[in-house]
């Protein structure tokens, strides 16, 4: 099937750019003032405006992605796009109406004295629709579980400010989850820049939270490095968050080049303002060694390869290096299984337009590696990358490839506790980033390990999102959890960058979240990239998000199983 191109968007002139912060600076104080009730009720409005064009919004995405309709791709459209958007507004409007208090589930006390607050499940609908999975968000040492801080503290946040969001050009839900955090948890009113790769989703995502434009909280403009720079230098402009590359966010801070390079060293920004990004990480996949089945052993590596292949592995969060104990019986065996599922694995128009040039960089570097699948016009082949060493400065552990590429890496283990004790600091010290990454441990595993040694385990990691027996794509979509890189990043040295978004439960302190699913699930996941059925699925679940109710959930479990 030929692709047909998305929809052109023009670029916003710079007078038009200047004219929309004009009318935000004029309603940042209007936002201050609007109480947690009206707010609540903009959101619900949005959740409207938001149903009514998701269809819009996931067919223009999947032009430009390259997805024919009712591919496995459009399906992921409502998943990753619209779905989590409407989950976001949701959660957000229900903590607004508990005037930023929502009810959490559950907290406690680690035995140091560090607080955990579990997010979710919330009720019986989450048990029965999530069988199994559980959501803990870790509080920061020091502090204990306290929610939305601007809403019981008037003085939180007493002038507001105005935010410019640059947009991630991956996943179209990202912009405006973006945005509805800075206007919710910050107090800031929004103009978001889309990102060139997406920007034809722009005016569906515009129309999505008319509600917020039309009131003068939030603005949407179009262009490139010149209307970039424009927002960020533009003194209206109080705040900045960025998600994409530390490149791009040291570019912003510091100046391109030469100079820019001088004035990190020195730390001496060339820009006055708070900012807050999320950059990427070489995520790492843990394979804690067990006694697997051959049942067991097929669902991971579908869910390895899922991993990589999800939104053709222009994911922030994408496995990018697989770490497998070398003395583990089923070590081969689950990689030829990766590798038989990634070669099954149609590959998809690669959209983003420095995909060639990283793909041909990492190959350059690694010459013997594996490409497999079948590719079309515009397709890149997946590829595994072969020859890697784990030595501090290998390429392909500092370096994000942005693109459908991953590695495996064999450590020198037998035994799970063996493993644990290299691959834990393996994943802090060599793989650049600290965004997220997952852990497939066996629960038998887990039983001989102990609780309080897995339990050391997710202290020891140093991420933000941490998903057990899942890909983290679950703690994204969740909305419950928090999405940001482990705290703790200097600005010299961004990384996978500061702050957090999404905390649909509006937790003033966090350091990071913990998944954790079922060791196998059944039916298939929604993010297995060989889901049968996940476009029905999307949308089943985007209409129980947008007014839940029991009457929906045997549709969304018939949905499911057709998987």
């Amino acid at each position: 099937m030929t692709r047909m191109p998305p929809p052109t968007v023009p670029a916003t002139s710079i007078e038009q750019v200047d004219a929309m912060l004009a009318r935000l600076e004029a309603h940042r104080t209007k936002w201050v003032q609007t109480s947690a009730a009206d707010r609540a009720a903009l959101l619900r409005r949005c959740m409207e405006t938001t149903a009514a064009h998701a269809d819009r919004w996931a067919d223009i995405a999947c032009r430009v992605k390259g997805y024919e309709p009712g591919s496995n791709g459009h399906g992921e459209e409502y998943l990753g796009g619209v779905l989590a958007v409407m989950r976001n507004l949701r959660l957000f409007a229900e903590g607004l109406e508990a005037n930023g208090q929502p009810p959490l589930p559950k907290t406690w006390k680690r035995p140091d004295g560090q607080w955990v607050a579990r997010v979710f499940p919330q009720g019986a609908i989450d048990k029965v629709l999530f069988t199994g999975v559980t959501c803990d968000v870790w509080i920061e040492p020091g502090h204990e579980p306290t929610q939305g801080r601007i809403y019981r503290d008037a003085t939180a946040a007493p002038e507001g400010g105005v935010s410019v969001v640059l947009g991630a050009g991956n996943q179209s839900s990202i912009p405006p989850m973006d945005v509805l955090y800075k206007l919710v948890v910050d107090n800031e009113v929004c103009i978001l820049k889309m990102n060139p790769v997406n920007e034809a989703i722009g005016p569906a995502i515009a129309d999505a939270l008319r509600p917020l434009i039309d009131a003068g909280f939030l603005e949407v403009c179009y262009g490139g490095i010149d209307v970039g720079q424009h927002l960020t230098d533009h003194p209206t402009v109080t705040s900045i968050h960025i998600t994409g590359s530390a490149r791009a966010h040291d570019a912003i801070l510091w100046g391109p080049g030469e100079e820019g390079e001088k004035r990190r060293k020195a730390g001496t920004p060339r820009i006055d303002k708070h900012i807050t990004s999320e950059l990427g990480c070489v995520s790492p996949v843990l394979v804690v060694p067990g006694d697997w089945s051959d049942k067991e052993l097929d669902h991971h590596a579908r869910q390895i390869a899922s991993m990589l292949a999800y939104n053709c592995g222009f994911n922030c969060n994408g496995a990018r290096i697989v770490l497998f104990a070398k003395g583990w019986t089923h070590t081969e065996r689950l990689k030829k299984l990766v590798r038989e599922k990634l070669a099954a694995t149609p590959t998809r128009f690669a959209y983003y337009p420095s995909a060639q040039s990283t793909f041909d960089t990492f190959l350059g570097k690694y010459p013997a590696s594996e490409k497999l699948g079948a590719t079309g016009e515009g397709h890149l082949p997946w590829a595994i990358l072969e020859g890697v060493g784990t030595d501090a400065g290998e390429f392909a552990l500092e370096n994000e490839p942005w693109c459908g590429i991953f590695t495996f890496v064999d450590l020198e283990a037998t035994t799970a506790a063996e493993f644990l004790d290299v691959a834990v600091p393996f994943a802090n010290d060599r793989c650049w980033g600290t965004l997220s990454c997952n852990v497939l441990i066996h629960p038998k595993t887990e039983a001989e390990l102990g609780e309080a040694r897995v339990d050391r385990m997710i202290a020891d990691l140093r991420y933000g999102s941490i998903a057990i027996n899942c890909w983290s794509g679950l703690n994204y979509g969740l909305v419950n959890a928090t999405w940001g890189a482990f705290p703790g990043h200097p600005l010299e040295d961004i990384q996978s960058g500061r702050g957090v978004v999404h905390n649909g439960l509006l937790l003033d302190h966090p350091q990071k979240n913990v998944v954790r699913t079922p060791f196998v699930i059944s039916p298939t996941p929604a993010w297995f990239t060989d889901h049968k059925n996940n476009l029905a699925l999307g949308k089943k679940l985007v209409a129980f998000e947008a007014s839940p109710g029991w009457l929906k959930v045997p549709g969304i479990a018939l949905a499911a199983l057709k998987g």
